[in-house]
């Protein structure tokens, strides 16, 4: 065995073992879910100064002071919080991380050292579960994509180390990943979307190891290995050179991989330009991406890919927090996480908020979470269905989110769709609504703009695009090829148009009222 393959997987080894220790304690507590729950509550209390402040220290003292909240609630304090001039945490503050807004184009989570050791506690049982699932997992290494940033954020962000996932770990289990990842995270840092993707390709051609890919869209996943089959003479000459060749002025801050025996491999599993990849990749043995909602159809295909590698569907995760995890076959509260409450979204108790240890077998409801950072009370704005119990513990299926539109993990609100149309209009053109065209694989997503009548000469798909580019994760999606180009659609009654565009969908007319954002099929849009 070489010595980098001792090294991954002698980290392996060590990894797995804290893991299961982490695995024992996540099993033992679950069978007690409101003690649980309410010491983190106080813990979390203990580190708020919000909470500290009231000088509260019970749930029941805690839900009379505080109310449901979102961005816009913590917007002024966060911003003096980057500012220095106010702090919502006792605990150290290591960052704060971009995401997606509704209202504003991009919001800031304060990711504080309890909030960092909150998202270590979900992350250790879901590996254990990991590795009891596919325990060839142990004998090669790892591809996690990275937190990529959009290219306008880059050079604001570049020194903010916000694209290395491996941050959420321990530090101990952060050393040993680094032994056990495919791709150096600093491909997150090359100038544009199209060289990080070339050099994260690179190092995954290079590494004859790799046993697993995890993604969060499939739809990236899906365009990796679309790019390295349009790609594989550019990536062979760099592994043949150990040089970028024309891109070195892009990727100054990574490394080329230097692998010829790897160049070799990919063209002998490449035939007709179309690879083999369980050739290229024989230890490749587990894939992880969303797959539930609008994610679950670009899924299948991906599966359809690589037919020969086991599938595992994500959790619950977001910028502000963990909801559930992949554990056993089930996605379980990651209840030693932080503190978790629902509000209902159907039936005779809807716009009730429970605890977690109330929540009952079929329940429709959106998370709302406490934690270390110092949110209090903050929606997420998804629909889960209450599936199942792991012992106490609440197992859901993600539904979709509440309010906003996600093809493929943009996350675009109503209230951006609305500030869009206001802007065209504004240009004195008549936008009716911004349509999110699901394409039922297809072809790429894309969205598009119905309009009434002449649009202002300066109005074209760029102008559009440039304006939804300013949300965060829009402009991502865009980056790295998820998203094809906005479109445009005229009709003489904007009205007319948009009521038969979804009830070509199946909406019945009695029910249908004018939405800035909706999601519509690409058959419906053509019969238009």
């Amino acid at each position: 065995m070489k010595y980098t393959e001792w090294l991954t997987t002698g980290s392996h080894i060590i990894l797995k073992r804290w893991c299961n220790l982490a695995d024992q304690h996540f099993r033992k507590n679950a069978i007690d879910l409101e003690t649980a729950q309410r010491q983190i509550l106080n813990s979390i209390l203990k580190s708020s100064n919000l909470a500290q402040k009231q000088n509260i220290s019970s749930y029941e003292q805690f839900i009379q002071y505080f109310s449901s909240s979102r961005y816009a609630d913590w917007r002024e304090q966060i911003n003096l919080y980057r500012e220095q001039k106010l702090s919502l945490s006792s605990s150290k503050l290591i960052r704060f991380q971009p995401t997606s807004g509704s209202s504003e184009q991009i919001k800031f989570i304060p990711y504080t050292q309890l909030f960092l050791d909150e998202l270590d506690h979900a992350i250790a049982p879901w590996l254990a579960s990991m590795y009891r699932k596919c325990p060839h997992l142990q004998g090669g290494t790892h591809y996690w994509s990275v937190s990529w940033l959009p290219e306008s954020q880059r050079e604001v962000l570049k020194d903010k180390n916000l694209n290395d996932d491996s941050a959420l770990l321990g530090i101990g289990k952060r050393i040993l990943s680094k032994f056990t990842q495919a791709v150096p995270s600093n491909v997150a840092f090359a100038a544009n979307a199209d060289d990080a993707l070339f050099a994260t390709l690179c190092y995954l051609v290079a590494n004859h190891n790799l046993a697993m890919i995890s993604v969060w869209s499939p739809t990236f996943a899906l365009q990796l290995l679309d790019r390295l089959e349009a790609m594989q003479d550019e990536i062979a000459e760099v592994l043949d050179s150990g040089s970028w060749g024309a891109r070195q002025s892009y990727l100054e801050q990574v490394k080329a991989p230097f692998s010829p025996k790897s160049a070799k491999r990919l063209m002998n599993a490449t035939h007709d330009h179309q690879i083999d990849f369980e050739k290229l990749w024989p230890k490749l043995s587990l894939l992880s991406s969303w797959d539930t909602a609008g994610s679950k159809d670009w899924a299948e295909k991906l599966q359809q890919r690589l037919p020969f590698v086991q599938f595992e569907g994500k959790g619950l995760w977001a910028t502000e927090g963990v909801v559930t995890i992949p554990y056993n076959g089930q996605y379980p509260l990651a209840y030693q996480s932080h503190f978790y409450e629902f509000e209902y979204l159907a039936g005779e108790n809807e716009g009730k908020i429970i605890p977690s240890w109330e929540l009952k077998l079929g329940d429709v409801v959106s998370p709302i979470i406490t934690s270390g950072n110092g949110l209090l009370r903050y929606c997420l704005d998804d629909c889960l269905l209450v599936t199942g119990f792991l012992e106490q513990l609440p197992c859901f299926e993600f539904q979709g989110r509440r309010f906003g539109v996600d093809l493929v993990g943009e996350k675009l609100a109503p209230e951006t769709a609305q500030q869009l149309l206001s802007h065209l209009n504004d240009t004195e053109s008549k936008a009716i609504s911004l349509l999110a065209i699901d394409t039922q694989q297809l072809t790429k997503p894309f969205y598009c703009v119905l309009f009434e009548g002449d649009i202002h000469h300066s109005v074209d798909h760029e102008y559009i695009d440039n304006i939804l580019r300013q949300n965060f994760h829009y402009e991502l999606a865009r980056n790295l090829g998820q998203l094809d180009q906005p479109q445009i659609r005229k009709a003489d009654n904007g009205w007319a148009a948009y009521k038969k565009l979804v009830m070509s969908d199946g909406l019945i007319e009695g029910n249908i009222k004018p939405e800035p954002l909706k999601k519509i099929t690409l058959n419906s849009l053509e019969r238009l």
